[in-house]
């Protein structure tokens, strides 16, 4: 909240260094990366096993329903009332989660906990190591992210490809929403997650999913003439389909990660979890937009899928305990273990 309203007085005092933006932005994420393996870590004391899938993809649904009012509202907005007035309106919001937090009860503490610290940090990828399914649940989710999440070449399409105004507008705002967009439907058509017990295979083969939606959604790009016309439609409805299909991959993931590691690390290993998901997208920025300065934005695009399921499909073989993974014997082997 008080990184919110340090974006409202960059942008009122019309401070335009690109460091002081990136500083603050670095400082709030790593506020995000604590707060968020905290939530996540408490799910398995609230509710039975089996809801878990169900509970980790509506948790997900939340959050990128933010997401999906956000950039359409930022990106009709910022031409019409500009960033100033915006960052403002969000950091006021904010307060109504700082109420919400005060008001919940205390959480007992359960079992043992660890101090803080880097051999803590050094514990949890140790254990990660030693532990193929929850491995290979991370490498795929950064082989989906790394290569295939072109977001930094969004503005550049909207204004090059579909002709697009550089300050914003529609076709900018599309784009940034589809992904969020897709998978907000997606959550909220979640509920078959529960029925599903093979979750290794099921990650893998969203994740192809996800590619392929990649692959078409810059071939659609690619077939764009410089206006907004049907491509940029059917762009949208690619990446809203490669939304969907990264919701329900991260519920099994989420909900694998709760179900297969032990209960003093699982706070470790959701805040690897973080990382993994905030900072592959990071990773792909500076991929992406280091390749396309060679190859375009569409060419690097529909390599970048394309490579989503080339690398998906090597690396599965790898660990074969990830594709047998079974959510139903290891809930009923930690049911006998109690």
């Amino acid at each position: 909240i008080v990184t919110s309203f340090l974006f409202y007085l960059q942008a009122a005092a019309d401070n335009r260094n690109v460091w002081l933006l990136l500083g603050l932005f670095s400082v709030q994420q790593a506020f995000f990366a604590l707060n968020s393996p905290a939530r996540n870590a408490i799910l398995p004391a609230l509710i039975p096993a089996e809801l878990l899938p169900a509970a980790a993809s509506l948790n997900m649904t939340v959050l990128v329903s933010g997401a999906v009012a956000g950039p359409l509202l930022a990106g009709v907005l910022i031409p019409v009332i500009g960033l100033e007035s915006l960052y403002l309106i969000d950091a006021i919001t904010l307060l109504a989660t700082l109420w919400a937090v005060l008001v919940l009860p205390r959480l007992p503490v359960q079992g043992t906990v660890s101090s803080p610290g880097l051999r803590s940090v050094i514990e949890g990828f140790s254990y990660l190591i030693r532990q193929p399914v929850l491995l290979m649940s991370f490498v795929v989710d950064l082989i989906a992210m790394v290569f295939g999440m072109p977001r930094a070449l969004f503005p550049e399409m909207a204004h090059i490809e579909f002709g697009g105004p550089e300050a914003g507008g529609l076709a900018f705002a599309a784009l940034y929403a589809a992904i969020p967009a897709g998978s907000l439907v997606g959550g909220v058509f979640s509920g078959w997650v529960s029925s599903v017990r093979r979750h290794g295979r099921a990650v893998a083969l969203l994740i192809i999913v996800w590619g392929l939606a990649i692959v078409g959604f810059g071939s659609a790009v690619g077939m764009a003439d410089g206006r907004l016309d049907r491509w940029l439609w059917i762009a949208v409805v690619a990446l809203a389909a490669g939304g969907a299909a990264d919701i329900a991959s991260a519920a099994f993931r989420q909900s694998m990660l709760l179900e297969a590691a032990d209960d003093a690390l699982r706070g470790r290993l959701q805040g690897v979890f973080t990382v993994v998901v905030v900072g592959g997208p990071r990773i792909a920025d500076v991929l992406h937009g280091v390749a396309a300065d060679q190859w375009g934005p569409v060419i690097t695009t529909v390599v970048g899928g394309a490579m989503v399921v080339m690398l998906v499909a090597i690396a599965i073989p790898l660990a074969p305990s990830f594709w047998r993974y079974d959510t139903f014997l290891t809930v009923q082997r930690e049911g006998s273990d109690r």
